[in-house]
C-alpha cells in the first residue's frame, strides 16, 4: 500500500469510479455522508438499493432529515460506534471522511466497519492525498498532512494484520475549477472544520499565492486521491 503516488495520470470523477462497483440489489452504509451528496447518488442510481447514511454533526443530520428520500435512513452516530447489527450491510462507503475521525477512535471504527460487513463484503475509504497545487493553497491554513498519514497508517495495519484484505488500491485525480479567488474563499476557507484564525495578512499570502495559478479566468486544479476498496476477511 501507499500513502503517496507522484505523477498521476488517471483523471476521473469519483462519481464514475463508484458506480463500476455492483451495488444493485444491495443495502449501502455511508458514514460520514455531510450534506449527502454521495448519498443521494448511491441511493438514486440503479435499482433496489437501501442506502444508510450517519453523520455526527446534529445541524447536518436534521437537514438531511428533510429530504425525505424513500430508499435512505439517515443516523446520527459516527463510524467508531455504527448504531447497525452484525453483518447487515454489503458495502460501506466513506468519502473523504476517515481522517476526520479522531485519531484514537480510528482503530475502533475499523473494528465496527468490519462488524457491520456482512461475509467477503467490500468498504470503500476514499482520502485526499497530501500533494498537489490546491493542497498546497488549502494547507496555508488548514493542514492535514499529519492526520492524513494517521489515517492510512490504520488502514494499513488493519491489512497488515488480516483484519481486511486489500482488494484494490486505486489512485485518481479530479478537476476542480473556481470562478476567482472569492470562490476559493468561499468553498475552501470559510468552513466550519477549520481551526486556523485567517487574519487579513494570511488571507493576503494565500490570495498572491492563488494568483499564481489564475489566468484572469476560471481556475482549475487537479486534486488527487488515493481509494482503499477493502474486503472483509471471514
Amino acid at each position: 500500500m501507499q500513502l503517496i503516488k507522484q505523477n498521476i495520470e488517471q483523471v476521473i470523477n469519483e462519481s464514475y469510479l463508484i458506480e463500476t462497483l455492483n451495488l444493485d440489489n444491495k443495502t449501502i452504509l455511508e458514514l460520514g455522508c455531510g450534506k449527502a451528496k454521495m448519498t443521494k447518488q448511491l441511493a438514486q442510481t440503479g435499482i433496489n438499493r437501501k442506502v444508510i447514511a450517519c453523520e455526527v454533526d446534529e445541524v447536518q443530520h436534521k437537514k438531511n432529515l428533510l429530504l425525505d428520500i424513500e430508499n435512505i435512513e439517515f443516523k446520527l452516530c459516527g463510524a467508531e460506534n455504527i448504531e447497525l447489527n452484525d453483518e447487515s450491510v454489503d458495502m460501506v462507503f466513506m468519502f473523504k471522511s476517515f481522517h476526520h475521525i479522531p485519531e484514537d477512535l480510528m482503530i475502533k471504527a475499523l473494528d465496527e466497519i468490519k462488524r457491520v460487513l456482512k461475509p467477503n463484503g467490500l468498504a470503500y475509504i476514499s482520502e485526499p492525498l497530501h500533494q498537489g497545487a490546491q493542497n498546497e493553497l488549502v494547507a496555508m491554513f488548514h493542514n492535514e498532512e499529519d492526520v492524513r498519514k494517521k489515517a492510512f497508517e490504520t488502514i494499513k495495519n488493519s491489512v497488515d494484520k488480516e483484519q481486511f484484505k486489500l482488494f484494490k488500491e486505486i489512485f485518481f485525480k479530479t478537476e476542480i475549477t473556481y470562478l476567482n479567488f472569492e470562490d476559493f474563499e468561499k468553498k475552501q476557507m470559510n468552513l466550519s472544520y477549520n481551526d486556523t484564525q485567517i487574519t487579513d495578512e494570511l488571507k493576503y499570502k494565500i490570495k498572491k499565492k492563488f494568483d499564481k495559478y489564475n489566468s484572469g479566468k476560471e481556475t482549475t486544479f487537479y486534486k488527487p486521491f488515493r481509494v482503499d476498496i477493502l474486503q472483509k476477511i471471514v
